[in-house]
């Protein structure tokens, strides 16, 4: 984490930038309190970027005397989020910026002569939303500039946002951009006698069917976010093969390693054929890759979802290489280590569900990539094989099926068959 030394004894922690494309940062928690001991390189607080989650360190041991950043809040690469005393007398302790007690309700504005929703047209906006903010706005169709807050500077949080769609503001002349239901306008009058449709019956109670309502969690917001922006965005299909892995299952037995590591390397060898697969599509504009591959790899965080940390230019590691970068990619982002260009700049992604038993799958694309591949679970199955005379009989043999995900804007399906024929290949 950042800092700065003053006069007084005091650092200065401030947001770090933990990546080249990183210019803000939202507070997510708090790890200690005004008035606490830290060590240096201890965790203070928790941060949350468009990419990652990660834990921020205590540039130098001292006491916590102030912090300035509060929970939910989006601060600038280096503003100050907190002070530490380093001197041997601690100052007087600052309240810190969110002490827990609740903001006082903002006063209902006054209605406005014109305008749908009652409020006058404010001024341009300043101010700054975090990620949670933009994207809750967004699923509902607000307009964040007309939206009162009770956060620092009139920041909108979170609390602000709900309790402005339960007040009923959000779109009303639109639908939702990314509603979960479909929008339908309101019901055209019945005429010439038509018979009116009864009114809906009101919400069940589901405390009373013993049902229990949560919030999702910020990472399957975030997940759902992005997967419901690719469905939406994509022109998503699926092709599968079925593989024989008895020549990876010898292999990978000689190397000490798991399948994964291995079809990976096959796939890269491979993919560097059809460029239009190692390749990003941003509207009309499709950014290929070449010889160089940069390989995405989906890693379970268990009931905390899942992370896609990158393994760049993975056509220059082998195998024992690629199964060494996946143990340290898969260990950082468990552990919340991860830094944002560890997850961004993918041209491909490999999930891998078949290590829990799928057998077959449809993966999401990771838009603004336009393809994933998705590998299934090795299962020893009866098959029919011919030998070298042309021959055939029935023999048992590990077996996995490949689907691919791709999509129709930026290449058919005779392309994805044959990369996956090709991948077949490379694998048997």
């Amino acid at each position: 984490m950042s800092s700065s030394t003053t006069d007084q004894g005091l650092v200065d922690v401030t947001m770090p930038q933990m990546g080249t494309s990183m210019s803000e940062g939202t507070i997510i928690a708090w790890l200690k309190a005004v008035g606490d001991e830290v060590a240096a390189d201890e965790s203070i607080c928790e941060i949350s970027t468009d990419k990652i989650d990660t834990e921020c360190p205590s540039p130098a041991a001292g006491t916590l005397v102030e912090i300035l950043a509060e929970v939910e809040e989006t601060v600038e690469v280096g503003a100050v989020l907190a002070r530490i005393s380093v001197a041997g007398g601690a100052p007087a302790l600052a309240a810190p910026a969110d002490s827990g007690a609740e903001p006082a309700a903002a006063p209902p504005p006054e209605p406005a002569a014109n305008g749908a929703d009652g409020l006058a047209p404010r001024p341009a906006d300043s101010r700054r939303y975090s990620p949670l903010v933009r994207r809750i706005a967004a699923e509902h169709g607000v307009d964040l500039t007309r939206v009162p807050g009770t956060g620092r500077g009139d920041r909108v949080t979170k609390k602000d946002l709900l309790a402005w769609l339960e007040q009923g503001g959000g779109a009303a002349a639109e639908p939702p951009l990314h509603s979960d239901s479909p929008y339908r306008p309101d019901p055209e009058p019945a005429v010439d006698g038509a018979a009116t449709p009864a009114a809906s019956a009101p919400p069940t109670d589901l405390d009373q069917l013993g049902g229990v309502s949560e919030s999702l969690s910020r990472i399957r917001r975030s997940i759902g976010g992005a997967m419901l922006r690719s469905q939406q965005t994509t022109a998503t299909c699926h092709t599968v093969v079925e593989c024989d892995f008895s020549g990876v299952e010898r292999r990978r037995r000689e190397l000490g390693v798991t399948a994964l590591p291995l079809v990976a390397r096959a796939t890269i060898d491979v993919i560097r054929r059809f460029p239009d697969l190692n390749a990003t599509l941003d509207g009309d504009t499709v950014t290929r890759f070449g010889e160089r591959v940069h390989l995405g790899i989906a890693v379970s965080l268990g009931e905390e979802g899942l992370i896609v940390p990158v393994i760049h230019d993975a056509q220059d590691l082998s195998a024992e290489g690629i199964a060494a970068r996946i143990r340290d990619l898969a260990r950082r982002a468990r552990s919340k280590q991860l830094q944002p260009d560890d997850v961004a700049g993918a041209s491909f992604t490999i999930t891998s569900p078949g290590a829990f038993g799928a057998t077959i799958a449809t993966p999401v694309i990771n838009a603004p990539q336009v393809g994933i591949l998705d590998m299934e679970a090795i299962v020893k199955r009866p098959v029919v094989v011919t030998d070298e005379n042309g021959q055939d009989s029935i023999a048992i043999r590990p077996m996995a099926n490949f689907v691919l995900g791709w999509d129709h804007r930026a290449m058919d399906g005779v392309y994805a068959a044959q990369f996956l024929g090709a991948l077949r290949d490379a694998v048997e």
